[in-house]
């Protein structure tokens, strides 16, 4: 019954795209993380550090089942160390 409103065929492009499309998306994310988390190792380690974990976080989408985006963990994973060093530099 294609009458009255309902089609028979749904546009595929406009399903799956709810979310809001103004804040930078995972892949900017995890970029952004790797970047903290590598100039981290030189100056500021104990506030870039964490802010390349949160980066990393969010480019892997709050979660840590499914498949990851390399960058969002490589990001993750070099801010835990950074911060790490720092605060052991700080000891």
């Amino acid at each position: 019954m294609a009458g009255f409103g309902h089609r028979t065929r749904r546009y595929p492009r406009s399903r799956g795209r709810t979310w809001s499309r103004t804040g930078p998306d995972r892949a900017t994310l995890g970029i952004i993380g790797v970047i903290c988390a590598i100039a981290g190792f030189f100056v500021l380690g104990i506030l870039l550090g964490p802010l390349a974990i949160v980066a990393g976080w969010l480019a892997m989408g709050r979660r840590w089942a499914g498949g990851r985006p390399v960058t969002a963990l490589v990001a993750v994973v070099l801010g835990a160390i950074d911060t790490i060093a720092a605060l052991m530099w700080l000891m």
